[in-house]
């Protein structure tokens, strides 16, 4: 696979799951993005091989009374295109930092 051109928003978005942030709503809250950027930017970030997706079990989102959410992760891909896009977008370094000593402590399903 070439290398991609990462957008501003999908750099925000990316850096946001490597921090740990693993779901759209949680994504959406941390980077202050509408869904109508997240989900697809998510979307296009999984068929560029930079996250990967996994739905929970369906039994944790009845007894929570919500619609099960899709996790994301960072693939090795997806950390290395990151960390180029954030080369490049400098305020993101100094975010990414910050949000390092700040990760949420959320398990997975």
């Amino acid at each position: 696979m070439g290398k991609s051109y990462l957008s501003f928003s999908a750099t925000v978005i990316l850096q946001a799951v490597a921090n740990g942030y693993q779901y759209g709503f949680d994504i959406m809250d941390m980077t202050g993005l509408p869904g109508g950027t997240v989900y697809p930017a998510l979307r296009r970030l999984e068929d560029m091989g930079y996250v990967l997706s996994k739905w929970e079990k369906h039994e944790i989102a009845q007894r929570e009374l919500r619609p099960p959410r899709k996790y994301y992760e960072v693939t090795d891909v997806g950390a290395e295109a990151l960390a180029e896009a954030v080369k490049r977008y400098r305020l993101l370094d100094q975010q990414q930092r910050r949000a390092l000593r700040t990760r949420p402590s959320r398990g997975r399903a």
